[in-house]
C-alpha cells in the first residue's frame, strides 16, 4: 500500500490550515459490505476462524472493542467478526491522506499516534452515545516488532469507566506469523484464528476501579507469538522467513556490534564477526558454530533493550542521523519538505533542516511510546514525531535502526516517570 506524497517548500506547508475537526459519522453499510467482500480471498487463504466466549453477557452493543495489532489482516478480521453491526474504527491520521472522504464514510476516527489528543475522548463518546455504534481500538497503537505485546495507554481504565459499555477483546493467533512487519510485506502460509471475548460487562465495569480494569487489560494483552509458534510447532517453511530480521535483531549477540546484522533467506549473519544463525521453521535461531546466545528472538530483543538502558544510564545513548522529512499538515498529501537532521537523546528529539527553517523539539516526557515503522507505505523505515497539528515523518538516509529508537524512547519515558531521570526539554 502506498500513500500520496507531494514536494513542497517547508514555508509553504506552514501556511496550510490544519484539517477542521469533524464529529465521527455513522459508517455506510455498503462500504462495510464491500470491505467484507474484498477481504474474502485473504481470509480464505489464511483459513481464518474465530471462537467466542461470554458474548451472551455483552448484549447487543454498542461495545468497546480492543484488538491486538499484528498486521493488515486485523482490519479484515474485524469486519468478518462484527459486520453488519455498526462500528467506528480509531485510525492513524496518515491513513486519511488522499482518501479522507472514504475513511469518514467507513466510520473511521483519525488520531495521531502517541500524541495527546483531547478531542479523541469526545469523539468516542459521541460515537457510542449519539451514533449508537461500537468503537474499535488497537490500544497498542503500533504493530508489534518482536511478536510480543507493546505498552498500553495507562489511562485506558479511566476511559472504560467513562464509557460504561461492555469491553470486548479480539486476540489473534497466527496473524503475526503470517505477515510480520520486519519481513517486508511477504506473506507466509499460516492459518489465522481469533478469540472474541467479553472481558468486562457493564456491571463488572461498575464494580471495578480504573486501575483494576487497566491491570486486567495488561494481563489480557500479554502474548509471545514466537513462543506460541514453537509450542504449537506451527511451521513457517518459506525460504524468506529471515529476510529483514536485522530490523529487530540489530545488535550482534556475539560481538556487540550494531548495524552490521543482515537477515536474508533463512539466515541471520553479523558482518563484523561473521557469526551466522539459521532460523528454523519454528522460529528458533541456531548458531552455525559455537553458542546460540538467544534461540528465542524476543529474548534477543529484550537483551537489546537492556543494552539501550545501560547506554541511557551511562549517558552514551545518542541517535544522530540525516533524514528526509515528510510532513502531515492536512489530508491531501504527505508533504516532502526536504532534508534534515534528527537527534535523539535522554532530553528528547530535535529535528532541524529545510535550509535552516525547521527547528522542532519534543520533550522525552511527551509520550510513553514512539511511532516507528518499517518500510512505511513502501517509502522506507521511519521515525515519526510531532504534535496534534503537525507530524514529522523522518526517513533515515543511512542505516539506522528505528527499533532501537523506539526502545530508547520507551525506556527514557519510564525512567522519567519513575523519577530516575529528570524531565528536560530537547536540546
Amino acid at each position: 500500500m502506498k500513500i500520496k506524497t507531494k514536494k513542497l517548500a517547508f514555508s509553504e506547508v506552514l501556511k496550510i490550515t490544519p484539517p477542521k475537526h469533524k464529529k465521527p459519522q455513522k459508517p455506510w453499510w455498503i462500504l462495510g459490505a464491500l470491505i467484507r467482500i474484498i477481504s474474502l480471498p485473504d481470509l480464505w487463504s489464511a483459513k481464518f476462524k474465530f471462537t467466542s466466549s461470554r458474548m451472551d453477557k455483552a448484549g447487543k452493543g454498542p461495545y468497546f472493542i480492543l484488538m491486538n495489532h499484528s498486521s493488515f489482516i486485523d482490519l479484515q478480521i474485524i469486519y468478518k467478526i462484527f459486520f453488519p453491526k455498526p462500528f467506528n474504527i480509531i485510525a492513524t491520521s496518515d491513513s486519511f491522506v488522499g482518501k479522507s472522504f472514504l475513511m469518514r464514510k467507513l466510520g473511521c476516527i483519525p488520531t495521531n499516534k502517541f500524541v495527546t489528543d483531547v478531542t479523541l475522548i469526545s469523539d468516542i463518546l459521541h460515537t457510542v452515545r449519539k451514533n449508537k455504534c461500537s468503537v474499535v481500538m488497537y490500544p497498542e497503537a503500533s504493530y508489534s516488532f518482536d511478536g510480543c505485546a507493546t505498552p498500553l495507554p495507562q489511562k485506558l481504565g479511566v476511559l472504560i469507566k467513562k464509557l460504561g459499555i461492555p469491553v470486548v477483546t479480539v486476540m489473534t493467533d497466527g496473524a503475526f506469523l503470517r505477515d510480520p512487519l520486519y519481513n517486508g510485506l511477504q506473506k507466509r502460509k499460516v492459518k489465522v484464528k481469533a478469540e472474541v471475548n467479553c472481558l468486562f460487562t457493564k456491571e463488572e465495569i461498575a464494580e471495578k476501579s480504573a486501575e483494576e480494569l487497566t491491570k486486567a487489560l495488561e494481563n489480557c494483552f500479554t502474548f509471545d507469538n514466537f513462543a506460541r509458534q514453537y509450542e504449537t510447532k506451527t511451521p513457517v517453511t518459506e525460504d524468506f522467513r529471515a529476510d529483514g530480521l536485522e530490523r529487530i535483531l540489530y545488535r550482534c549477540a556475539n560481538c556487540g556490534c550494531e548495524e552490521k546484522m543482515v537477515g536474508k533467506g533463512t539466515k541471520l549473519q553479523c558482518g563484523n564477526c561473521g557469526k551466522t544463525y539459521e532460523m528454523d521453521i519454528y522460529g528458533r535461531l541456531n548458531a552455525a558454530e559455537g553458542e546460540t546466545e538467544f534461540p528465542h528472538i524476543p529474548d534477543w530483543y529484550k537483551w537489546e533493550r537492556e543494552c539501550v538502558k545501560k547506554e541511557i544510564a551511562d549517558g552514551s545513548y545518542l541517535l544522530d542521523t540525516e533524514v528526509t522529512i515528510g510532513l502531515l499538515a492536512d489530508y491531501k498529501a504527505i508533504y516532502m519538505v526536504g532534508d534534515g537532521r534528527l537527534i535523539h537523546t535522554t532530553n528528547g528529539f530535535t529535528l532541524t533542516g529545510c535550509d535552516g527553517n525547521l527547528n522542532y523539539q519534543q520533550s522525552a516526557s511527551a509520550s510513553y511510546g514512539l511511532y516507528a515503522d518499517y518500510y512505511w507505505y513502501e517509502i522506507g523505515d521511519v521515525i515519526c514525531i510531532g504534535d496534534r497539528n503537525r507530524l514529522y515523518y523522518c526517513f533515515p538516509k543511512h542505516k539506522t535502526n528505528v527499533a532501537k529508537a523506539r526502545l530508547a524512547a520507551e525506556e527514557i519515558y519510564n525512567l522519567i516517570k519513575n523519577k530516575s531521570l529528570p524531565a528536560k526539554e530537547a536540546e
